[in-house]
């Protein structure tokens, strides 16, 4: 029996001319519309805007948890499975004689920078610390919050948030793109992924529609990440100059502090993005690199060093054999606002589900730079590489710079210092109490032009990737005038829906858009199962002649 062959060319039908030169003229347009759409929206209407997406958010929170929950238990288990089976775990990504582009060194390096950023800044405090004051453990009584045996599943918790889901979410699709772009030679876009399941229809409408999504949830998830990263640099700015009109009454950052920051990154990554990968965007890289090893060892040599070792080797070990529970386990609310069921649904709706959407919408962007460096490695090899290695990354950044701040409140009496600033603050807070005030001060502006270097590599290279698919996988660099527009784009949707209903009203356009895109990762999971099943296959019966492609 003929096993057919696989598809080893998808036309995407670009412009030949005229100012969509290069670009698929539906992506290209039809996400710009539907972005536009949204600022419009949210510019004109905003209190309508901002209560339509609180009633969208509950609608579902209340009906996609369980969606949500399993399918990303599904992109890990996709990446485990491919990654273990002997037949599948030596395929080669492109080539059989194709050597790794980046040395182990260099690619894990990226992989490193990759797995640190402005989450990394934002949350290895804030996350650990909320955590420590309550957790599902706590609310079903099985520990106490704010207290020294609470510890243990305040890592177990951060861990699940930041550990293999994320990355197996951002591995899967990477390995998906480049699988069937190195080894099939298909285009380096999202639609490819989908071949061994649509066929040649992918190079169609439908093919366009799949990308239009991928564009939507970049542009969503980078939101998200960008509008936190402002609320802690206008934070950090304000910790710097004391500027009152920055912070509000509550301590958090005013929106006209978050938009002056805004327009401040969103400028500087425009000019970024616009010097291309090879200056701007690599310049920027290598500062921050370097600047992370420096925030680490500081808090490594200066912090609560023995409590983050313990609380590291600890939570790693509760986090291992807690994780097939914890990604399966679903809460559903049952009516009473004040019961230990809606406690528990309400924690995961706020968190875990919020987390999920986030890296789907997030996997495009992130998936896409994970297969551009990956050509020549084995799937074991990636996974362990996408996967394994960010994720040890960002145990150990909670812990080191996390548990500092949890030791400080415990042992340290800094009671309520550090958690009584809000999540955007939490960092310099912990700086504040650590340091005399010149020290404190000096190191809030290593810290800011640290999340500063973050925030313009996320935006310009977001820009960049969003080029790239609307242009059907041609990566080379594009006309200025596209760069200034998707920059400009990106700046107005985060912009207008802060005035609309602030970071929740970001967090909700962003949980809408990955919805759709989840299901596009399922299929990618699936297909990617498909390519490889028919590949051995066809090993098995060599020799008998193929027939129509798939």
């Amino acid at each position: 029996m003929s096993i057919t062959p696989p598809i080893t060319d998808l036309p995407i039908a670009t412009e030949d001319d005229g100012f969509y030169r290069g670009f698929n003229r539906m992506v290209a347009l039809g996400s710009k519309i539907l972005i536009g759409l949204l600022i419009l929206w949210a510019a004109i209407w905003p209190e309508q805007a901002g209560n339509a997406l609180k009633s969208v958010r509950s609608a579902i929170d209340a009906n996609t948890g369980s969606w949500y929950m399993y399918v990303m238990a599904f992109y890990v288990l996709t990446c485990v499975v491919l990654a273990l089976w002997p037949a599948t775990g030596k395929i080669k990504l492109g080539a059989p004689d194709d050597k790794p582009e980046f040395s182990n060194f260099s690619w894990f390096s990226m992989m490193f920078g990759a797995g640190i950023g402005i989450g990394m800044l934002t949350y290895a405090t804030a996350e650990p610390l909320y955590h420590f004051g309550t957790n599902p453990d706590v609310i079903m009584g099985d520990t106490q919050g704010s207290s020294a045996d609470n510890v243990r599943a305040a890592y177990k918790w951060s861990f699940l948030h930041w550990g293999f889901s994320a990355w197996g979410c951002y591995a899967m699709i990477g390995l998906a793109l480049a699988f069937f772009s190195y080894s099939r030679g298909l285009p380096l876009t999202i639609r490819s992924g989908l071949t061994p399941i649509f066929g040649q229809a992918l190079s169609g409408p439908l093919g366009h529609i799949i990308d239009i999504v991928s564009v939507i949830a970049t542009i969503l998830g980078v939101s998200v990440t960008l509008g936190y990263g402002v609320s802690q640099f206008a934070s950090g700015v304000f910790n710097i100059t004391g500027a009152d009109w920055m912070m509000n009454a509550e301590g958090a950052p005013t929106n006209a502090a978050m938009i002056v920051a805004l327009v401040i990154v969103m400028f500087a990554s425009t000019l970024s993005a616009l010097s291309g990968v090879g200056k701007g965007i690599k310049w920027l890289s290598n500062i921050n690199m370097g600047l992370s090893f420096f925030l680490l060892a500081f808090f490594l040599i200066f912090g609560s060093t023995m409590f983050a070792i313990s609380s590291l080797a600890v939570g790693l070990w509760d986090y291992i054999i807690s994780f097939p529970a914890m990604v399966v386990t679903v809460w559903q609310s049952d009516g009473n606002k004040e019961s230990v069921a809606s406690e528990l649904a309400g924690w995961q709706g706020g968190w875990t589900i919020f987390y999920w959407a986030w890296w789907i919408a997030f996997a495009p962007f992130v998936g896409l730079f994970l297969a551009r460096i990956s050509r020549g490695r084995t799937f074991r090899e990636f996974v362990l590489g996408a996967m394994i290695v960010p994720s040890l990354m960002c145990f150990i950044w909670f812990t080191v710079v996390g548990g500092t701040a949890i030791d400080l409140t415990l042992n340290g009496s800094a009671e309520d210092a550090i958690t009584g600033a809000g999540i955007s603050s939490q960092l310099f807070a912990m700086i504040n109490f650590m340091l005399s005030p010149t020290m404190a001060l000096l190191m809030s502006v290593v810290i800011v032009f640290l999340l500063l270097t973050y925030l313009v590599t996320s935006a310009d290279s977001a820009v960049l990737i969003i080029n790239t698919i609307a242009a059907g996988g041609d990566a080379r660099q594009k006309p200025k005038v596209h760069i200034i527009v998707w920059g400009a784009a990106l700046t107005l949707v985060i912009g207008t829906l802060l005035l609309a209903g602030g970071l929740g009203a970001i967090n909700t356009a962003m949980i809408i858009g990955a919805l759709p895109f989840s299901i596009v990762m399922a299929l990618m999971g699936i297909a990617l199962f498909k390519a490889v099943i028919r590949d051995g296959m066809r090993a098995r019966t060599e020799g008998e002649a193929p027939s129509a492609a798939e």
